[in-house]
């Protein structure tokens, strides 16, 4: 089973890429701060029809290293343009079935729009330059790699 968990130096920041199912509860306690006055949680779940294309299922995989260092990057990129103050970030990774949760933003800052904002400018750039690759399982028993971020060959 694969599980790489980063935590800042000063616990502002958790990353986490794991195969067990989010809990969303707990990151989204871990990101409160008695300084801000608003959470926002993201909750990026597998939905049944893409592009009119019905999906049976979904895996994930990473290069793990990689991927929790453009994290990292991104969440300072985001910082730079909102007082984000505690920032945990959560994906999946292997086998997921319809509904399941794969990935999971969750913020803190001082008011709701520098955190809805935040947390938009993170999925965002998550999907397009995170090394984590999603493998589509079709209904009609095909499957497909995609990335955003890049052109599927």
């Amino acid at each position: 089973m694969e599980h790489r968990l980063y935590h800042s130096p000063d616990n502002d920041l958790t990353i986490e890429l794991t195969e067990t199912e989010i809990d969303h509860e707990a990151l989204t306690a871990a990101v409160r701060d008695p300084a801000c006055g608003a959470v926002v949680l993201f909750l990026g779940t597998v939905r049944e029809f893409t592009a009119g294309r019905q999906t049976d299922s979904l895996a994930y995989e990473a290069y793990h290293e990689m991927a929790i260092l453009e994290l990292q990057r991104l969440v300072g990129e985001a910082r730079k343009s909102w007082p984000l103050k505690r920032v945990g970030i959560v994906h999946r990774l292997g086998h997921l079935d319809l509904g399941e949760t794969a990935i999971a933003i969750a913020v803190s800052s001082p008011h709701r729009a520098e955190a809805f904002a935040g947390t938009q400018f993170l999925m965002d750039e998550i999907k397009k330059s995170v090394p984590i690759w999603k493998q589509e399982h079709w209904s009609d028993g095909t499957t497909e790699w995609v990335h955003p971020g890049f052109p599927t060959p």
